[in-house]
Order: C-alpha cells, then sequence, then structure tokens
C-alpha cells in the first residue's frame, strides 16, 4: 500500500516511510491510496473470530509489503493483550471500554501497534529515531509506555504545563529510560504546533531522524479501528442500527471508526461528541470551518481547537459536505453538563464514567432524540480514575486506583520546561 499527502503537494510513499516520516514533506498527512473493503462473509462471521484475526485482516491491507504476515501477526497479538468489552446501559446506550491497556485510555492500541512497527522498521539501523509527541492528556502516558525500551528509538513528549490531570502527568514524566517530557508553557495547540515545525525545520531533520506519534501517524492512527470492529463484533447479532458517540479531540479517533466502515463494517452513523471546543460542530452547522484558540475544560483530552485529523475525515467523504453530514452528526456540551452527566451515568447506572465518556453519553441521548430506534455506543476512552479530582468531587464516593495507575503515583517527576519552539530546538540539538 502507497500513502499520499493530503496537500497532493508531495511524493507518494510506503506505509514505511510514511510512519518513519510522519508528516509529508509538503506539511500534509499521509492516506491510503486505496481501501478495498472486506468481503461480506467477514463482517456475517466476525463473531467467529479472534480479536487478532479480526484486526489482522482488517490492517494487513495497509502495511503490505513492507511488514511480512507473520511479524504483522505478532505485532497485533502484542499490541491486543487486553480486554475491549460493550457495557449495556440501557436498551438504546451501551459504552465501549477502552481502557483497559497499561495506561488505561484508548492510545494504548495505537502507540503499542506503532512502537513495534517502527522497532520492526528500525530492527537493522544504526540511525537512532527521535518520536516527537504533543499530547492535551492522554497520548503522552500511551506513547510513553508503548515504546519504552523500544531499541534505537528516542521519544520526548511535549505537554500543557496544568492542563493534563496529575495522573496523566505522572503516566508521562516518570518512566525514564528513552523517554523525556518537556512541559510547555501554553495550551495543546501550541506544543502540537512545534511539533509540526519540527518536522518542517531543515536544519533539524538534516541532523536527526524525526517522526511523530501523534494520529497524524498512520501507524497511530489506523489501528484505532480494530475496537470499532470488536464492539461491532459483540453487537450486530442484537442490534440493527448501530452508532458510535465518539468524544472528539483531534478526530483521529472517529477517523478510524470512519476507516472500519470503509471496509465494509455496517455502521450507521457516526457522532462526533464535542466539549466547548466545538470547531466541528459550529462548521456542520455553518458549513464554516474556523479554528480557534483550545480552552480549558475538564474534558482535557478534547481540549484542540484545530483538529488535525479533520482533514481525513473530509477525504474519506470525497470533500462533499452532504456526504460528510449523511455520516457525521457533532454535539457539544459544556464542562457543567458534562458534570450533570457523570452524576446521572452513577445515579441511574450504577456506572463511573470519565468526563469524556460523559460528553459521548451526552451525545448519545441527543441524537436518539431525533432517532430513536438506534443503539447508541459511546466510547469510555479512559479509566475514571485518572480524573479523580472531577469524578470523585461529582459522585461524591472515593475511588479505588487500579494496579496501572497505583505504580505510578510515588514516582519523581522529571520533565524540562520550555516556552517556545527555539526552546525545543535548543534541547533536541543539545
Amino acid at each position: 500500500m502507497n500513502y499520499y499527502s493530503l496537500n497532493k503537494k508531495a511524493p507518494n510513499t510506503s506505509f514505511k516511510e510514511a510512519v518513519i516520516k510522519g508528516l509529508a514533506p509538503d506539511k500534509g498527512l499521509y492516506f491510503p491510496e486505496e481501501i478495498k473493503p472486506l468481503p461480506p462473509s467477514f463482517f456475517d462471521n466476525i463473531s467467529t473470530l479472534s480479536h487478532t484475526e479480526i484486526a489482522f485482516e482488517a490492517i494487513k491491507q495497509f502495511v503490505s509489503p513492507d511488514i511480512p504476515e507473520a511479524t504483522l501477526k505478532s505485532i497485533v497479538e502484542d499490541t491486543l493483550n487486553f480486554d475491549f468489552p460493550v457495557v449495556p446501559l440501557s436498551d438504546n446506550i451501551s459504552t465501549l471500554e477502552l481502557f483497559h491497556g497499561p495506561t488505561m485510555a484508548f492510545k494504548d492500541v495505537g502507540a503499542r501497534f506503532m512502537a513495534r512497527c517502527l522497532g520492526y522498521f528500525n530492527r537493522n539501523n544504526s540511525k537512532e529515531v527521535t518520536v516527537l509527541v504533543a499530547t492535551s492528556g492522554d497520548t503522552g502516558g500511551a506513547v510513553a509506555h508503548g515504546f519504552l525500551g523500544v531499541k534505537g528509538v528516542k521519544v520526548v513528549i511535549l505537554y500543557p504545563s496544568g492542563k493534563v490531570s496529575d495522573i496523566q502527568e505522572k503516566q508521562l514524566t516518570t518512566l525514564g529510560e528513552n523517554i523525556t517530557a518537556l512541559e510547555v508553557d501554553g495550551t495543546f495547540d501550541d506544543c502540537q504546533a512545534m511539533v509540526k515545525t519540527a518536522f518542517l525545520d531543515e536544519n533539524l531533520t538534516s541532523k536527526m531522524q524525526l517522526t511523530s506519534a501523534n494520529s497524524i501517524n498512520v501507524a497511530r492512527w489506523l489501528p484505532q479501528l480494530f475496537y470499532f470492529m470488536f464492539a461491532y463484533k459483540q453487537l450486530h447479532k442484537t442490534q440493527n442500527d448501530i452508532v458510535f458517540s465518539v468524544p472528539s479531540g483531534n478526530f483521529g479517533n472517529v477517523c478510524a471508526g470512519m476507516m472500519a466502515q470503509q471496509l465494509g463494517m455496517p455502521i450507521k452513523h457516526f457522532i462526533a461528541a464535542n466539549n466547548e471546543n466545538n470547531v466541528v460542530t459550529r462548521y456542520l452547522e455553518t458549513r464554516d470551518y474556523k479554528a480557534k484558540p483550545s480552552v480549558q475544560t475538564i474534558s482535557n483530552a478534547m481540549d484542540v481547537g484545530d483538529p488535525s485529523n479533520f482533514i481525513r475525515i473530509q477525504e474519506i467523504y470525497k470533500n462533499k459536505f452532504e456526504t460528510l453530514k449523511d455520516n457525521l452528526s457533532s454535539y457539544s456540551f459544556s464542562d457543567e453538563e458534562t458534570k450533570q452527566a457523570l452524576l446521572e451515568i452513577y445515579n441511574n447506572f450504577n456506572y463511573v464514567a470519565d468526563p469524556h465518556g460523559a460528553v459521548g453519553y451526552l451525545a448519545c441521548k441527543a441524537y436518539l432524540k431525533e432517532n430513536p430506534n438506534a443503539h447508541c455506543v459511546f466510547l469510555e476512552t479512559a479509566h475514571p480514575t485518572k480524573f479523580l479530582d472531577v469524578v470523585e468531587e461529582v459522585i461524591q464516593e472515593k475511588q479505588a486506583l487500579p494496579p496501572q495507575i497505583e505504580a505510578v503515583m510515588d514516582k519523581e517527576k522529571v520533565a524540562f520546561k520550555i516556552s517556545d519552539y527555539e526552546d525545543l530546538k535548543g534541547f533536541l540539538l543539545g
């Protein structure tokens, strides 16, 4: 499979080169040249397949021939060594739990898959690769854990000071080894802008091999389609009109779900659930896409004012606005509404959600008002204890820390403070 830049001003390239480069030379995101749907029999018989078998068949075309099939099977199996349960809350609302991995966030899947791909590509390479990644919350910890100890790979994580939860910060600043954290005086958008600038700085890229582990990287983004298929496997025999409500920040996750749909999975609709960073919600109302500075919310991983992956979504639907609207709805909710939803989910269903899942739940309710026959699945993207201060205050009940979280709480934070791109460049060259 070859990949092209969505800016259409760079040469097409292989999966391997797209992974190693992260971003095309013309600043564009890479996108696969074609998407071959899987046969209908694959989805008819999906209940008989293991997670590894589903994921292997789904991803194979996108990585071939750069990774041999036997190696790919091993990478997939190693990536997916935890569970992805669908939990019913009511007759027409369920949640897909994506927090059973090592850092208790949905990004564990993409980070682990990419780390293993890059490790394979770099196995005989004497030149070190530096993975540069911006995080608004969970990406940093997932990437840090996924790449920890990978030979020939250094990881540098930029995160906005004071804008991630204490547990998220611990997960990305305490591992050491080949992982370094940079605490940025600014927002996530500032962090992301610095990463993109670094890729295009020839003075920097001539001296070191840079790649990204944000969802702009195809190896981080594409494997997120797996768990939409796992949810379909659990639901398709009992539910017809399945709709996914995806808490959305950089829009890589909902975009990956749409790729599963392009592969032939019978999904009725997608919902982009937004907090007050609602660029896409407004776009679908007005046709006018206007990036804006991000604002801080209690669902911090969604605090993105200019979502990188939305251009991929537009590409999937051939840049046709009406086709996009047929497949995607979007709703936006305030912090106060999110807190009310956390309490409602706890009181009505005896279920503890995190703030991002609560936004997804609210979007389900909004969609079901107009589409009462649908079955809406909201993604619970991170374990609620990663947001203890918010969750415990709202539901007024102490939450026990899972082992994955407890393991980092007493570790010492190590992070270097930077303010601008020149600080980042000096750090990388120094």
